[in-house]
């Protein structure tokens, strides 16, 4: 009960900060992530431990989905080679010299401990990376490596993880059984992914009319994968991701406007309560973990945190360059091999410096066990935990506070494409339904009528022009038929139907983005609903 006293009183410190963070334009994890440090060492309050069964369990899998979810598909098949390279080499490359650094630096700091400290702050945090990005208006491919890379990455470092742990309480460590393993765990993850994920696309076919039940579902999507790989002994993560985007792929062909619009307030609610809950959380940690340190002076853990964090970063900037340099992505030309242009350097150092660490590395440091098999106590494992906060902190709140001023003294400009596109899209769609009207609509229509309804799509289609042309300047199965209607509302509802045809053709031959055509599907949304609210509607009764 007094636990739950706590829960609430965190809750409602979440909201009224969230309230404040367009104020006072501070990232809200950053926000979060403070106020919990600061809330930790109130006296008053008792120890709120960060139970790792729980994060993995309970947190992890919607903030997964959700994040995979929003990613596209078309543009995260585009970069997955740098999205790969990110996600596994620089993973082990950072273990590596995370390892060598502690292993050297820190007294009495083996190899196994070194390499188990290096695995745990491999990883990059989707949660951490989404909150940081969100809002800064960077190129969409730039957010589409840093969201794709910190996806994906959890794999190869969990792997890491439990060869390092491994080592530590047996003292035997074979690397061709973890390469071997890596291989059985990914791909293992990331088939239960798109098992569940087609088998839910499939469930989601057959419900027709019944939003509430779909909704459910979705709810209910991440946890059925992550459950269903780690009962394989795979990656639990990877399926996690790999429905996820599966589901958001299929979403324009097998959800209904009703349940596409319940399910983004539900999710959006959701998402804003675990994900600051999440980072008020790491900041609780600090002093619990300070209490258990007392063989090493402030000074001394201090100066191992910062040589760690600053390892850290710079080992991912040289690898980072280093491998834009070895692929060639800052040549000036496309060449008529290349699938997708080259990434300017100033965008290359923003995903260089965009390496925040999160909730996963606190909950992999947190579930080291407190003994050996032998009895003893586990061998360093507060200064293990002091540190992985250490890095967490240094990430999160110093380079995320700092990523606006560099995006200002790189001089980057901001995406100013991403407004101009959804028009764009929306005039195609416009287009093809006056040709639809004059030719191929199925409702016959008198003259009157059919001009009524060609220059509500000739207004719309004026209209779009001018705003792209401003932009240009600036720049340089919907419910059945009620039973009574007028023929302009069964035009308009054939109409309706066709623009969603249209809109998944598009959205399969990845010729506009996915941010283009979820804004053009939602205003398609809107439009459908007010058309459905005019309309005589038979008792409802929905079902599968």
């Amino acid at each position: 009960m007094e636990n739950f006293h706590i829960i609430i009183f965190l809750l409602a410190v979440l909201i009224s900060l969230s309230a404040l963070v367009e104020r006072i334009r501070v990232p809200q994890p950053i926000l979060l992530v403070v106020a919990g440090l600061l809330i930790g060492f109130i006296p008053a309050l008792p120890d709120l431990a960060l139970d790792p069964e729980i994060i993995f369990l309970i947190f992890l899998p919607p903030l997964l989905f959700d994040a995979a979810s929003q990613t596209s598909w078309h543009d995260f098949k585009a970069d997955i080679r740098p999205i790969s390279a990110l996600a596994i080499s620089l993973v082990f490359f950072t273990t590596i010299a995370v390892a060598a650094t502690a292993h050297y630096l820190i007294p009495h700091f083996g190899w196994p401990l070194a390499f188990l400290l290096g695995a745990i702050i491999s990883p990059t945090d989707a949660v951490a990376a989404t909150g940081i990005i969100k809002g800064l208006n960077l190129n969409r491919r730039v957010m589409t490596i840093i969201e794709g890379e910190s996806l994906v990455n959890d794999a190869s470092a969990l792997i890491a993880y439990r060869h390092a742990l491994t080592a530590v309480l047996t003292g035997n460590f074979l690397f061709w059984e973890a390469s071997l393993q890596f291989l059985v765990v990914a791909g293992g993850g990331i088939a239960a992914g798109i098992a569940v994920g087609y088998l839910l696309v499939f469930v989601h076919k057959k419900i027709t009319n019944n939003s509430l039940v779909e909704t459910g579902m979705s709810l209910l999507t991440p946890y059925l994968a992550y459950i269903t790989a780690e009962e394989l002994h795979v990656s639990g993560i990877l399926a996690v991701v790999t429905a996820g985007l599966i589901i958001s792929w299929r979403s324009p062909e097998i959800f209904s406007y009703q349940t596409r619009m319940r399910t983004r307030v539900i999710w959006d609610t959701i998402v804003f309560l675990l994900n600051g809950f999440v980072f008020i959380l790491i900041g609780l940690q600090l002093p619990a973990i300070l209490k258990q340190v007392v063989n090493y002076s402030t000074k001394e853990l201090i100066g191992y945190g910062v040589v760690i964090s600053l390892v850290t970063i710079v080992v991912r900037i040289i690898w980072v360059f280093a491998g834009a340099f070895s692929t060639n992505v800052f040549k000036k030309k496309r060449t008529a091999g290349d699938p997708v242009e080259a990434i300017p350097w100033r965008h290359i150092m923003i995903i260089a410096w965009t390496g925040t660490r999160g909730v996963l590395s606190l909950a992999a440091a947190l579930a080291l066990p407190l003994v050996l098999h032998t009895g003893k106590a586990f061998p360093q494992r507060h200064i293990i935990l002091f540190l992985a906060f250490v890095v967490i902190f240094v990430t999160l709140v110093v380079q995320g506070l700092s990523l606006p001023w560099l995006i200002r003294v790189l001089k980057i400009k901001p995406e100013v494409s991403e407004d101009r596109e959804p028009k764009e899209l929306e005039l195609h769609i416009v287009h093809n339904t006056m040709d639809y009207i004059d030719r191929d609509l199925p409702v016959k229509l008198n003259a009157e009528a059919k001009t009524t309804l060609k220059n509500k799509y000739n207004a719309r289609a004026e209209k779009l022009s001018r705003e792209i042309r401003l932009h240009e300047k600036n720049e340089g199965k919907d419910k059945p038929a009620p039973l009574t209607i007028t023929p302009v509302q069964n035009a308009q509802l054939e109409i309706a139907k066709f623009q969603r045809e249209l809109l998944i053709k598009l959205h399969k031959e990845g010729a506009y983005s996915d941010i283009a055509i979820k804004e053009v599907q939602r205003n398609m949304d809107i439009d459908d609903m007010k058309l459905d609210l005019q309309i005589p509607k038979e008792e409802e009764g929905g079902g599968v």
